[in-house]
């Protein structure tokens, strides 16, 4: 696995760009904030993060959070459940929840809800790329790309934790891929 090599959905030139207008639209609506937490969800969204962080100049902290996904028989609502929480207690803070996909929309709406009840100055979202079709719905503040539903690598998205470090946005068709 890791070998082929992944149809280009979205050039690294294109994903530069867009973060770069992320950021302007993202620092236009916290102008007045003295401070932003940006929580980026492990593992997907780093690279996506730190591109996006370097771009802002308004006053921000970066913490990192991570998640479980649980199918059938779960516990947790919608499937989802909080595995490594933010360090930083987010109480009067604005926080932007920077996501790399929004797929079925259960994790997103997941956060949203449970960082909402720890009483943030603001809440908001940014995801890197948005799939059609989501089970939950749910409102994002901040897309950086509407794609088909394909399976795509590249840029922090992987497949088997292969292909994370790709400068793009590419599609695999996992079913030809052999396993390890």
């Amino acid at each position: 696995m890791g070998n082929l090599q992944p149809r280009v959905l979205v050039s690294e030139e294109d994903i530069k760009k867009r973060v770069v207008e992320l950021a302007a639209i993202i620092e236009r609506d916290y102008a007045g904030a003295d401070e932003i937490l940006l929580l980026g969800v492990l593992r997907g969204a780093f690279i996506f993060l730190a591109d996006l962080a370097r771009e802002l100049t308004v006053p921000r902290r970066i913490d990192f959070i991570a998640l479980s996904s649980y199918e059938n028989g779960s516990n947790f609502a919608g499937g989802v459940r909080l595995i490594m929480d933010s360090r930083i207690n987010v109480t009067g803070k604005h926080v932007l929840i920077v996501e790399d996909i929004l797929d079925s929309g259960r994790t997103l709406s997941y956060l949203l809800e449970t960082f909402e009840a720890r009483h943030p100055a603001s809440l908001r979202s940014c995801v890197l790329v948005r799939k059609p079709g989501q089970q939950v719905e749910v409102d994002v503040d901040y897309i950086g790309f509407d794609i088909p539903d394909e399976w795509v690598v590249g840029y922090g998205l992987d497949y088997g934790d292969h292909y994370r470090a790709l400068a793009y946005i590419g599609v695999i068709e996992p079913d030809v891929e052999a396993d390890d």
